[in-house]
């Protein structure tokens, strides 16, 4: 477990930005290899990404946040793909903030309409009429990816409110547009999208260590689009419960991640932090027209175990590389 490593990390990178840091911090530390060496890690780690993305049939982007130096990777990051469940990340986040701003209580019931259950992931299609609080459907959400809950949760806090907090926020590209399972409002186009750019960014704020808005700089009203440290602390919370996800299939056992899978048909989605030792990272890999959906599952799985290798790596190393007690 490395709670005070995760704990301290995220402090030190919220205070740089409250104190008005347009970026994260990249000073360097004892941990920081030479200039060159570090390139030459980071190449290397752009071509293995490069050569898994290559044995896909299909379109895959992604997007990786060292959350120690601040420093990105990214393929394909800006464009445009559907999210499949990985946009139930947007709605995480406006649920903290309205809890927040008192127009929520987590643990406030409600009682399951049955005429907006619906099928595919999830236990709550299968039941009859239970209570349960906010916080029993947020968790059915994050867990089993239930659909019925998301719907329910989206119906509470609003999905215009949730795409007015993602534009705020100046994720202008991530766009809840309809409810779960919902083929005629998806045959339409009004499909669940974003990038792997802005997921990454989106997390990250959840992580409570988010860098500027869309245009470079925070602006007046930034601080109180912002969820608070408490906030960020029960989110993560929350995303670090146990599911099935590519991304954590990849990492060694007792790794702490937080992340929200997605798929849909032609299309797998898996994106979270990561608490590698010494260095934690952000990584979201969008897949879509794949031919073979098992393709972009192991390209998931490949991409997140060459992240953690990469990051693993630096954070177990001395200034010059050095790997004492890994």
């Amino acid at each position: 477990m490395q709670h005070a490593p995760r704990l301290a990390t995220r402090g030190l990178l919220a205070a740089a930005w409250y104190a008005g840091c347009v970026m994260f911090s990249a000073a360097p530390n004892a941990q920081t290899p030479p200039s060159a060496i570090a390139a030459e890690l980071r190449a290397r780690l752009e071509s293995r990404l490069q050569e898994i993305v290559a044995h896909v049939d299909g379109v895959v982007g992604y997007a990786v946040l060292d959350l120690t130096s601040g420093e990105r990777i990214g393929h394909l990051d800006r464009e445009v793909f559907p999210t499949a469940s990985t946009i139930k990340l947007a709605i995480v986040y406006e649920l903290f903030k309205q809890v927040e701003e008192g127009r929520v209580r987590l643990d406030q019931t409600i009682t399951l309409d049955r005429t907006k259950a619906v099928g595919g992931s999830g236990v709550l299609f299968e039941m009859g009429t239970p209570t349960l609080s906010v916080r029993d459907y947020a968790t059915l959400m994050v867990i089993v990816s239930d659909n019925t809950a998301t719907n329910v949760l989206i119906d509470l806090l609003g999905m215009d409110a949730i795409g007015a907090r993602m534009r705020g926020l100046g994720l202008n590209a991530t766009k809840l547009r309809r409810h779960m399972i919902d083929l005629a409002a998806a045959r339409r186009g009004d499909e669940n999208v974003s990038t792997p750019d802005e997921i990454v960014r989106l997390l990250a704020m959840l992580h409570g260590s988010a860098g500027p808005n869309a245009s470079g700089a925070p602006d007046g009203n930034e601080a109180a689009r912002r969820l608070s440290a408490a906030s960020c602390e029960q989110a993560v919370a929350l995303l670090e419960k146990p599911k099935a996800s590519r991304l954590r299939k990849a990492l060694p056992p007792g790794v702490e991640t937080a992340d929200k899978p997605g798929e849909l048909e032609g299309v797998r989605v898996d994106a979270g932090i990561v608490f590698a030792k010494n260095r934690p990272y952000i990584l979201c890999v969008m897949t879509t027209y794949l031919k073979d959906e098992a393709e972009g599952e192991r390209a998931i799985e490949e991409i997140s175990r060459a992240a953690y290798q990469h990051f693993s790596r630096l954070g177990a190393g001395l200034q010059y590389g050095r790997q004492i007690g890994r």
